[in-house]
């Protein structure tokens, strides 16, 4: 079985068996009939493990990167995209044919693709929810809508104001609210950000990262408000059909 794979793929994270990826491109391989296409998960504890796993598998020819190594696999990688030194993130990476590895970052992408539609014009301004790999690519991609965002962190900090500091003037002045936290993720899924909820409308949209579960308590009580929701499964897929294409070129 083995000596009929051409090419193999792989997301490289920590504890990611719930992982989209391997089910997607599993499916895709298979309805698409790629023939010695392979997909499975490199599940490690410590990014230093990322250098053994290319060393013994030559074979490989792209990878999806998740939490946490999306910043730190950077100084792995032998080049990087010139949107993906921008982000300060990679959640994808070609192997090219002389070995070498580039990094990209597609997550800006799917997340942008998928927030278009929902978009009107009094969505003029964003609040994204974390500091980490992942509101990078969204950061990213507001700019490119043209869309204003402040960060929300922990605590005050000089690109971020704290979870405290969130009132009804806030929510006046920030009319998409995105959570690019991993706080409600399955198993842990009665958990949500500390937000005032309450001051949520229909002229608001919830957006979520978080793809399981499907509707996270931040969605609920955004939607018990009336805001438009969205979870984050538009933007996997939007992401892994960009990841593919780059694979590819």
């Amino acid at each position: 079985m083995l000596d009929t794979i051409r090419k193999r793929f792989g997301l490289l994270g920590r504890n990611i068996n719930y992982s989209f990826s391997k089910g997607y491109f599993t499916e895709k391989f298979e309805k698409e009939k790629l023939e010695g296409c392979s997909y499975e998960n490199f599940d490690i504890q410590e990014i230093t493990a990322f250098t053994e796993i290319i060393k013994n598998n030559p074979d490989i020819k792209g990878m999806n990167v998740t939490i946490p190594y999306k910043e730190v696999v950077i100084p792995f990688l032998d080049k990087l995209s010139k949107k993906a030194a921008v982000i300060g993130a990679v959640n994808t990476i070609k192997i090219t044919k002389k070995g070498k590895l580039k990094g990209y970052n597609t997550d800006y992408y799917g997340f942008m693709e998928s927030l278009k539609p929902l978009l009107k014009p009094h969505h003029k301004r964003a609040l994204i929810l974390g500091t980490g790999g992942a509101s990078k690519g969204v950061a990213f991609a507001l700019d490119e809508l043209g869309i204003l965002y402040t960060f929300v962190s922990r605590e005050s900090k000089e690109n971020a104001i704290a979870y405290d500091r969130i009132n009804a003037t806030t929510f006046d002045n920030y009319q998409i609210i995105i959570n690019s936290t991993p706080v409600g993720t399955s198993p842990n899924t009665e958990a949500f950000p500390l937000i005032p909820y309450d001051y949520f409308t229909p002229k608001h949209i919830a957006y979520d990262l978080i793809y399981n579960p499907a509707e996270t308590q931040f969605l609920k009580k955004a939607a018990a408000k009336g805001a438009q929701t969205k979870n984050g499964l538009d933007m996997l897929i939007f992401q892994a059909e960009k990841a593919w294409e780059i694979w590819n070129k």
